[in-house]
């Protein structure tokens, strides 16, 4: 079991950055693959980018490839996403998400993971 807490959201005007954190709970987290997904209002949630937990695999949604860039810190059992150039269709809640299936891989479906955070909420401004 890993509980996952995410931040660092906020109002951003286009063109700008932020950083968004998931702090996992547990000794557990150099054993799970890593995610971050996001959801815009009336729209399902998309996969954003993943990163295996050895940092070999790491893969991006291509609508973000360029500009955002995951990572992670096991030692400190966080995953980070680092999001610039930010535009408007960015908006949405985006979750970190966390995987069981094997450590060496990284994934892009929803349905891949098996814990998820609330979601922290990612506003951009024209």
């Amino acid at each position: 079991q890993v509980q996952l807490v995410e931040s660092g959201g906020g109002l951003v005007q286009a063109g700008g950055s932020l950083r968004l954190s998931c702090a996992a709970s547990g000794r557990a987290f150099a054993t799970y693959a890593m995610g971050w997904f996001r959801q815009a209002p009336g729209k399902e949630r998309e996969f954003v980018a993943t990163i295996s937990v050895n940092k070999i695999n790491i893969y991006y949604a291509d609508s973000v490839k360029g500009r955002f860039t995951i990572s992670r810190d096991n030692p400190k059992n966080t995953v980070y996403l680092q999001m610039n150039n930010l535009k408007p269709e960015d908006t949405a809640v985006y979750y970190c998400a966390a995987t069981g299936k094997p450590w060496y891989k990284a994934y892009r479906e929803n349905g891949d993971y098996d814990y998820w955070g609330q979601g922290t909420q990612v506003t951009v401004s024209s």
